[in-house]
C-alpha cells in the first residue's frame, strides 16, 4: 500500500530573536523540507533558500529514498560553501535542514541542525530528530537536565549544518 498525501500546508515565523525569517520552506510531493538559515551568521537567508532550491527536485529512482536524501544534502551543502567561499560577505553562512521523501510506504527523513521533525498520530506528537546543538550534546550526555537546556545561554549554538564546512 502506497501512501498518499492528501493534504499540505507549510508556515513560517521570524520567532523572537530576528527581525527577518530566514526560513524557506519545500511543499513539492513527495518532497517536503524546512531549512531554517542561521541567524547569527551572514547571509543565512540565502543559506536558507540555496538548500531549499536543492531540494526542490530530489527524485532519482536508482537510488533508495536515504540515498537521495543525502546526495541532495551534501549538494546543498556544497553549493552554499562555495558561495561562501567566493563571497566575502558570505563567509560563514549556514542553514538547517529538515527534509522528507514521500516513497511508496515509507517517508524518509534527513536531518542536519535544530531544526525538527515531529509525527503526529492519533493526537499524539512525537519528536523523531534529536538536535544537533551544544545544548543538546550536553544534555544527551548527562551533563544538563531538560530544565537547564531549556534556558541555557548557549542553546541555539548548533554543532552541525549546511554551508559553513566542506562536508556536512
Amino acid at each position: 500500500m502506497a501512501l498518499r498525501v492528501v493534504e499540505q500546508a507549510g508556515l513560517t515565523d521570524v520567532g523572537r530573536q530576528r527581525e527577518a525569517n530566514e526560513d524557506n520552506l519545500v511543499l513539492a510531493s513527495p518532497v517536503f523540507a524546512v531549512a531554517d538559515g542561521m541567524g547569527g551568521a551572514r547571509a543565512g537567508e540565502v543559506a536558507s533558500q540555496i538548500a531549499a532550491e536543492t531540494f526542490r527536485d530530489p527524485r532519482d529512482p536508482s537510488r533508495t529514498p536515504e540515498q537521495q536524501l543525502e546526495r541532495v544534502a551534501q549538494e546543498a551543502n556544497r553549493r552554499i560553501y562555495e558561495l561562501a567561499l567566493r563571497d566575502q560577505s558570505r563567509r560563514g553562512m549556514g542553514t538547517t535542514l529538515t527534509a522528507t521523501l514521500v516513497d511508496g510506504d515509507a517517508v524518509s527523513v534527513g536531518h542536519v541542525g535544530d531544526s525538527r521533525a515531529y509525527r503526529l498520530r492519533a493526537g499524539e506528537l512525537v519528536q523523531l530528530t534529536q538536535d544537533h546543538s551544544l545544548v543538546a550534546e550536553l544534555e544527551r550526555s548527562g551533563q544538563l537536565t531538560p530544565e537547564a537546556a531549556e534556558h541555557h545561554p548557549q542553546r541555539s549554538i548548533i554543532t552541525r549544518a549546511l554551508g559553513p564546512e566542506p562536508e556536512v
